[in-house]
C-alpha cells in the first residue's frame, strides 16, 4: 500500500486524497463527503462503502497523538471495495479524522524514537477531545468536532462503532461498551502473529471485567471507578451513543513501541507499596514541569494557546491521580497492571513537558534548552525501563484491521440472534 511504503503515518490531507481516489474509482459503491468542520474550519470527511444494511462506523483520529487509525481506515476501505462479501449486507462508514485541528498540531509522521515522537507532541485538553467532551461539558458547549461525530452516529445508526486508538509504548487491548463474545480469540491470535504483546492489565480499564485476554468490558452505570479523580466518564462519551440504536462501541488500542512488561501475567509481590512509590514519582515529575511553567510565566502570552492549555490540563490531573494510587490497589493487581500504571505515570508529566517545550521553543525562551534536556532524558529512561521495541507501521495497521473485521463479524452474530 502506497501510504505505508515509507514506514510513516499519512497526514490527514493524504488520507483524504487517497479516499477521494477510491471513491472516484468506484462511485457505484462508495461516496466521500464532508460531514462537518473543525473549530478552525478544517473539513471532516466521511467515506461510505456499500449500500443498505446494518452499519459499521469506524472513527480515526479521535486523539491527535495516536496516528495509526488514518492508515487503518484506508486499509479497511480498500478491503471492503475489493471484497464484495464484506459489503454485501453491511454498510461501512469511515470517519477519516475526527480532530483535524489536533492532527495538524501533532506532527510526527515517522518517529524513530520516543524523543522524536515527543518533539512535536500534541494531545488536546480533555474538553477539546471529540469523544470525551460530552463527559466534561454541557450539551450547549460541545465543540463542533463532537457535534459532527454524534450527528454521524445518529445518521448511520451503527450496530458497531469502532474507535481506532493507540498508545506510544505498551501493548494492545480492546475496550467494549458491551461484551462481544468470541472476539478475544481472533484478537489474541492476530497480536501473536504480528509479535504485538497483549496488555494484560491496562490502567485505562482498571477494575473492568475481561471477556478474554486483552478484551475489557466497560462497567455498568453506578460502578465505583478505580481512579475516582479522573474527570471524564466513559459512559458519557460518544462511545455510548451507539447504544441508542441497539449498537455498541469497540475501542482498539495498538502500540507504536511494544513492551513485553505490560503482558506479564505474574502476580506482583507488593502492588500497594509499588503504586505508592509511583505516586511519589508522579508528583515529583509534575513539580519539575510546574517549576519551568512558573519560571516562564511572565514571558508567556496572556492568552493560552492549544499547547499551553493541554499542558496545564495534564498537570491538573496529577494530584488526584497520585492520591488514587496511594490508596488500596485494585483486586488482583498484578505485574502487568503495575507496569501499566508505571507507564501512565511517566506519560502524563512527559506529555505536559513536551507541549510546554514546544511553546518555549516557539518563543525562543531561555528556559527551553534546560527543559529540552529533561524531556530527552525522560524519553530515554521510559524506553529503557520498558525495553521499547518498534512495531512496524504495517503490523500496527494489520492488527487494527483484523480486530475491526473480527469485531464486526462477532457483533453482527449477536445482532442476528
Amino acid at each position: 500500500m502506497s501510504h505505508l511504503t515509507e514506514q510513516r503515518y499519512p497526514t490527514v490531507a493524504e488520507v483524504v486524497a487517497a479516499a477521494r481516489s477510491m471513491a472516484a474509482g468506484r462511485p457505484e459503491v462508495s461516496r466521500l463527503r464532508q460531514v462537518g468542520a473543525s473549530r478552525a474550519g478544517r473539513p471532516i470527511h466521511l467515506l461510505s462503502v456499500g449500500g443498505a444494511g446494518p452499519a459499521v462506523l469506524v472513527v480515526a483520529g479521535a486523539h491527535a497523538n495516536e496516528p495509526t487509525g488514518g492508515s487503518t481506515v484506508l486499509r479497511l476501505a480498500e478491503l471492503t471495495l475489493r471484497d464484495p462479501s464484506l459489503r454485501a449486507d453491511t454498510a461501512w462508514h469511515f470517519l477519516l479524522c475526527a480532530d483535524p485541528d489536533g492532527a495538524r498540531l501533532h506532527r510526527t509522521p515517522a518517529p524513530r524514537s520516543l524523543w522524536e515522537y515527543h518533539r512535536h507532541f500534541f494531545r488536546p485538553a480533555g474538553p477539546e477531545q471529540p469523544e470525551w467532551a460530552p463527559s466534561l461539558l454541557p450539551p450547549d458547549r460541545l465543540p463542533p468536532e463532537t457535534r459532527t461525530l454524534t450527528a454521524v452516529i445518529d445518521e448511520v445508526r451503527p450496530y458497531l462503532q469502532v474507535s481506532l486508538h493507540g498508545t506510544d509504548l505498551g501493548g494492545s487491548w480492546v475496550q467494549l461498551t458491551r461484551d462481544v463474545p468470541g472476539l478475544a480469540e481472533p484478537f489474541v491470535k492476530s497480536a501473536a502473529d504480528l509479535h504485538i504483546p497483549v496488555e494484560a492489565g491496562p490502567s485505562d480499564a482498571a477494575g473492568w471485567p475481561a471477556s478474554g485476554p486483552g478484551v475489557h468490558v466497560m462497567p455498568p452505570p453506578g460502578s465505583h471507578p478505580v481512579f475516582p479523580s479522573m474527570p471524564d466518564d466513559v459512559r458519557l462519551s460518544t462511545w455510548h451513543r451507539a447504544h441508542r440504536y441497539g449498537g455498541l462501541t469497540a475501542v482498539v488500542e495498538v502500540p507504536m513501541w511494544a513492551s513485553e512488561l505490560v503482558g506479564d501475567p505474574a502476580p506482583h509481590p507488593a502492588p500497594g507499596r509499588e503504586l505508592r512509590r509511583l505516586s511519589l514519582r508522579l508528583r515529583a515529575d509534575a513539580r519539575v514541569v510546574e517549576g519551568f511553567l512558573r519560571e516562564a510565566a511572565p514571558r508567556l502570552p496572556r492568552s493560552d494557546g492549544a499547547l499551553l492549555r493541554a499542558a496545564r490540563w495534564a498537570l491538573g490531573l496529577v494530584p488526584g491521580l497520585a492520591d488514587d494510587w496511594s490508596g488500596p490497589p485494585p483486586r488482583n493487581a498484578g505485574a502487568a497492571y503495575v507496569g501499566s500504571v508505571d507507564a501512565f505515570g511517566r506519560r502524563v508529566p512527559l506529555r505536559a513537558a513536551a507541549m510546554l517545550l514546544r511553546v518555549l521553543k516557539g518563543l525562543d525562551d531561555r528556559a527551553a534548552p534546560r527543559l529540552e534536556q529533561v524531556v530527552a532524558h525522560w524519553c530515554e529512561t521510559f524506553a529503557e525501563r520498558f525495553r521499547a521495541r518498534w512495531v512496524p507501521v504495517e503490523h500496527q495497521v494489520e492488527h487494527q484491521t483484523r480486530t475491526v473485521l473480527a469485531a464486526a463479524r462477532h457483533a453482527r452474530a449477536i445482532r442476528s440472534r
